[in-house]
């Protein structure tokens, strides 16, 4: 399980900026692109602030690398980037958001929930043709099937 503690106000222990990892391989460890790295900072996902070296180029440490894929899991269950945002501002805001980002993620969890649901009876539908289509082609007469009528 992805667990991600909230910067402290009294700042958070990170790692030397000069020995964390490049955009590049930041994004080759998350799977996701240089681009949707920078995007992901820019639109106010990310929880903490990105550590620079002098020359000001990114370095992200483990827990950067951590919250990424948490948001990307998100992305791909479909939570639209403005909820994402909201859950990042929460978790930066820290104590007392606990409640509100527990009935966020049930939220989510419960259209997910529904996704799986509807995705399960279409897989069904086609699972049902499948087994029409191997039947027909084993009785000789696939050639019948979604034949138009005159």
């Amino acid at each position: 399980m992805l667990k991600v503690n909230p910067p402290s106000t009294s700042g958070l222990a990170r790692s030397d900026p000069q020995t964390g990892l490049s955009i590049a391989e930041a994004a080759r460890r998350t799977g996701v692109s240089a681009h949707t790295l920078r995007y992901y900072e820019r639109a106010g996902l990310v929880v903490s602030t990105i550590d620079r070296t002098s020359s000001g180029r990114r370095r992200y440490q483990q827990q950067d690398l951590h919250w990424i894929t948490m948001c990307t899991k998100l992305r791909a269950t479909g939570m639209p980037i403005s909820t994402i945002r909201r859950y990042a501002q929460l978790v930066t805001a820290g104590r007392g958001t606990e409640q509100e980002r527990l009935a966020l993620m049930e939220a989510h969890r419960a259209d997910v929930t529904a996704k799986l649901a509807e995705i399960q009876d279409n897989l069904t539908v086609i699972d049902h043709k499948i087994d029409v289509y191997r039947s027909r082609l084993a009785a000789g007469d696939a050639d019948q099937l979604w034949r138009p009528t005159a």
